[in-house]
């Protein structure tokens, strides 16, 4: 049983058999009471000691995945452990205010039941004053009353059709050639991401992401089975050198990657990098998922991999939505690629959903239509465009600094200054004082970053003294 163990990894062999061994098990591989290979052939077949495969073996056990049974050998439980999304398992002591606790989902619990009074400089999201909740209120009377609304049914598989044919022209814009055939329609790019993972990934695949990265990433991948190559994130884009390394040694899948406005740095990927990542998932056989949700807040588009490889290869799929320029309740995005993928994507979606936000899809696509949007994402990127710099002062007053400079986009990455407490910590303590902050880690699968906080600029502007004053106050308790 080779499992494909690296001595020139990072990570310990003991630790590489853990999880080669969890994923066998998650792909059923290895069957629930399924006798395991014995420590001494393992360790011979993978060129290991036999100490190595003791303390992994010891590891599964504690971790209830296999069990020993005496004079016999070890086994696949009978009953694999349910999938977690939390990170760390519950010590009992862990809280809202504990920096143990402090991971993705965390994150995104805290940013969705906390009050209204609280400060989310940790979210994704416009504040509500900068929506068009008035124009969403038109848009919906205008939908219920025109007679051939459809109010009532499940929709076509691949979504409202002239929502699509409208997003057709909009991917022109970009040069990315399209039809509507090839587009599907999903309740938000969460699930436009959800279902590409679905239909690509078994459990064990290896998947690229940048580190840092967008954090719900890590959350759909875990959910999925997958393991994580975190791909380090310089201030020129994903280091390419190094993705090549891990997709020579792991053959990944995928790469989940926003290349404009890039999830929390706000940098864009240069015309020659996406030139050569698109030659790299060529020679290697990996495939692409380009998130292109910020879209709207960029005023000048940078190149478009999906524009550069062209859909019909399906080496890209590129996938969008309107969570973030115009409502989250809304729920509408897209995926785009071969007419073939978005079917078996279509077939994927009617398992699981078995329909479409039919009324959302044609308040979204009114208000595209009517020439509202245009206007209201351009001023969108000149609010946030004067929102930047006063804050930035404010937190650079405290001593933080800009990680890069970014033309664009919504969001802030700052280094906290030395001899600061650790960005978890600190978020930690936000929450007694109502503010809820993203730490570096939660967006780095490897845990790195621990010194970062990435900020909503639209979500600070308006509580920039607040976010400020609680900073100074958590900064100064080591």
């Amino acid at each position: 049983m080779d499992l494909a163990l690296n001595s020139e990894r990072p990570e310990p062999l003991q630790a590489q058999l853990v999880a080669a061994l969890r994923a066998a098990i998650a792909a059923r591989r290895l069957l629930p009471g399924e006798k395991l290979p014995s420590i001494r052939s393992l360790a011979a077949a993978n060129r290991v000691s036999k100490f190595t495969v003791i303390e992994a073996y010891d590891r599964l056990a504690a971790q209830g995945v296999i069990a020993a049974r005496p004079k016999s050998g070890f086994f696949v439980a009978g009953r694999e452990p349910p999938l977690t999304l939390i990170e760390r398992a519950p010590s009992g002591r862990e809280s809202a205010e504990d920096p143990a606790a402090v991971d993705p989902v965390w994150m995104m619990r805290q940013s969705l039941t906390l009050g209204d009074n609280v400060v989310h400089a940790a979210c994704g999201w416009l504040p509500d004053p900068w929506l068009p909740e008035a124009a969403i209120r038109r848009g919906l009377s205008s939908v219920a009353r025109r007679p051939a609304a459809q109010l009532l049914d499940y929709g076509p598989p691949l979504g409202y059709l002239p929502l699509r044919q409208q997003l057709r022209l909009r991917l022109a814009e970009l040069e990315i050639e399209t039809a509507p055939e090839q587009i599907l329609l999903t309740d938000g790019a969460s699930q436009a991401i959800d279902l590409v993972c679905r239909h690509l990934l078994t459990p064990g695949d290896a998947v690229l992401v940048d580190d840092p990265g967008y954090f719900n990433y890590h959350a759909v991948l875990r959910a999925h089975r997958a393991r994580v190559l975190p791909v380090p994130y310089t201030q020129s884009g994903p280091d390419l050198d190094v993705l090549e390394q891990l997709a020579a040694a792991e053959q990944p899948k995928l790469y989940l990657a926003n290349p404009a406005l890039q999830n929390p740095t706000g940098l864009s990927l240069s015309p020659g990098g996406a030139h050569r990542l698109l030659n790299l998932a060529q020679r290697h056989d990996f495939r692409i998922v380009e998130d292109d949700v910020f879209r709207d807040i960029q005023s000048a588009p940078t190149p478009r991999l999906a524009a550069l490889d062209g859909l019909q290869s399906g080496r890209v799929l590129h996938l969008g939505g309107f969570s973030k320029t115009i409502s989250a309740a809304l729920r509408v995005g897209f995926v785009a690629g071969p007419a073939e993928t978005i079917r078996h994507l279509a077939d994927l979606k009617l398992a699981t959903t078995f329909g479409n936000n039919q009324v959302s899809a044609q308040v979204v696509h009114r208000l595209l239509e009517d020439g509202f949007y245009r206007k209201h994402v351009a001023a969108l990127r000149t609010r946030i465009a004067r929102a930047a710099p006063p804050l930035r002062r404010r937190l650079e007053g405290l001593g933080l600094s800009l990680w890069a400079e970014a033309e664009e986009g919504m969001f802030l990455w700052m280094r906290l200054p030395a001899g600061a407490p650790d960005a978890a910590t600190l978020a930690a303590r936000a929450i007694r004082d109502g503010v809820v902050l993203a730490p570096g880690t939660v967006f780095s699968p490897a845990h790195r970053w621990r010194d970062f906080l990435r900020f909503n600029i639209a979500q600070c502007a308006g509580a920039a003294p607040r976010l400020t004053a609680m900073l100074k106050a958590a900064m100064s308790r080591n």
